[in-house]
């Protein structure tokens, strides 16, 4: 028997965790297997990243060969020919949208970046009283400093000090009185992004360097955008002279139905995070995407020195560079984002058949994601959701749950015969949690 003591697992109730474990061993394609041999349907793409489905031989296939050919690159003054094919390949991805790409490790690692980035971009613009970061509330933008500094989950923030200076936060969106039982994008709350005009009026629009916002805010609960909401700060942005920022890690590779969330919505923020879909899942990497003009801007040096001082040790590294490739040759090749826009009405449909479930207060949806969120029992927030995350597990079906919210995005290879089970096994558990 495995000693689980010395892990101390991320994001996770270790000590019930430990007392009953939930072990998995295998996966392929929409199932895991678990140490018992049970099948679990994987309602959650995994972690929101394996948009093309599990154990995918062309992914396999091609990290065997790189890791056996070149495992390892350094990515300071050297490169190696993945990295500019990848880079290429995610540029023509985005129709012009952006013209360079920086690699991460990691969707915090991306945040981290874009931030970095953005400041450093008005300082080598003449405007380096440009360093104040505009965050929202409810916002997941990974585990960094500078991350939990502009995201807006309390728990994620609260056991960290003072966090960096200079952070201000957009409220969030969500709303059940205007907005419970929306399907997609809902009518009322595009008026918040107005928030932002109070903001600059505060602190003068000299001293903000960036708006960083999830187009879909994902690991707070599925909030969708109001109508008009991303247009609006994008029109505040641009009138003041702020950069925006999609952060994609969610929404990046088809999970609306469309390569990106700018591209579905279309608005063009001035950089995108993006990571888990990039590569399937299958070995950490992330990239953030800029629009033209803004890796010119560095480009001022003399031609021998470092224009942006940040990288890291694993940036564009060659074994993820070639799952990477071989990720987005899957999506292609079989049509996944297509395929995920045409399956979002009859996911939409069944999603919100669970409407008539007494303690669920409200279903949201968009594209393959969706959001259901239960009424907290009194006094123990949370624990009807994690009751249901157990249950579910125990019979066959992997979810998601963050507070009283279960969130929902499978592989882009689902079929109607998975989203039927799905909610059929939601209806069932639903009722027996109570």
């Amino acid at each position: 028997m495995t000693n689980l003591e010395p892990y101390w697992m991320p994001f996770t109730a270790n000590r019930q965790f430990k007392a009953k474990p939930r072990m998995l061993v295998a996966a392929k394609d929409m199932h895991f297997t678990t140490d018992d041999n049970r099948s679990i349907l994987d309602a959650t793409a995994g972690l929101w990243c394996v948009n093309a489905g599990h154990c995918r031989t062309q992914i396999v296939e091609a990290i065997s060969q790189q890791v056996s050919q070149l495992d390892y690159a350094p990515p300071f003054q050297m490169g190696h020919p993945g990295a500019f094919e990848l880079a290429e390949r995610l540029v023509k991805m985005n129709s012009g949208n952006f013209d360079h790409v920086f690699f991460t490790n990691s969707g915090s690692e991306s945040v981290e970046t874009a931030l970095k980035i953005a400041i450093a971009y008005h300082r080598v613009k003449g405007e380096g009283t440009r360093q104040r970061l505009i965050g929202r509330e409810r916002g997941y933008h990974g585990v960094g400093f500078g991350g939990i500094s502009v995201g807006g989950i309390s728990p994620n923030r609260k056991f960290f000090g003072s966090l960096l200076n200079g952070v201000d936060h957009l409220p969030h969106t969500h709303n059940l009185e205007k907005n419970a039982f929306t399907r997609g994008q809902p009518e009322w709350g595009a008026h918040l992004a107005d928030e932002l005009e109070k903001i600059v009026t505060l602190h003068d629009a000299s001293t903000i360097a960036a708006v960083i916002v999830e187009p879909v805010a994902g690991s707070t609960g599925v909030l969708i955008p109001p109508k008009g909401y991303l247009e609006r700060l994008r029109t505040i942005c641009d009138k003041y002279g702020i950069l925006l920022i999609f952060d994609e890690v969610i929404t990046g590779f088809g999970r609306l139905g469309a390569s990106f969330a700018t591209e579905y919505f279309g608005v063009k923020p001035d950089l995108v995070c993006t990571a888990k879909g990039i590569t399937n899942g299958t070995i950490p990497m992330g990239a953030v995407l800029v629009r033209p003009g803004i890796y010119d801007a560095f480009m001022n040096a003399p031609e021998n020195t470092i224009e942006l001082f940040h990288g890291y040790t694993y940036s564009g590294h060659p074994v993820a560079c070639a799952a990477a490739l071989a990720t987005l040759n899957i999506y292609e090749e079989e049509a996944l984002f297509e395929r995920a826009a045409n399956l979002a009405t009859y996911w939409e449909n069944a999603v919100h058949s669970l409407k008539d479930v007494s303690q669920v207060i409200d279903v949201r949806n968009l594209g393959l994601v969706a959001g259901i969120e239960l009424e907290s029992m009194a006094g123990k927030p949370g624990k009807r959701a994690f009751d249901c995350f157990i249950r579910c597990f125990e019979k066959g079906l992997l979810i998601r749950t963050t507070g009283d919210i279960i969130a929902l995005s499978p592989p882009l290879i689902i079929e109607q015969k998975h989203i039927d089970r799905i909610v059929e096994m939601l209806q069932e558990i639903l009722r027996e949690v109570g």
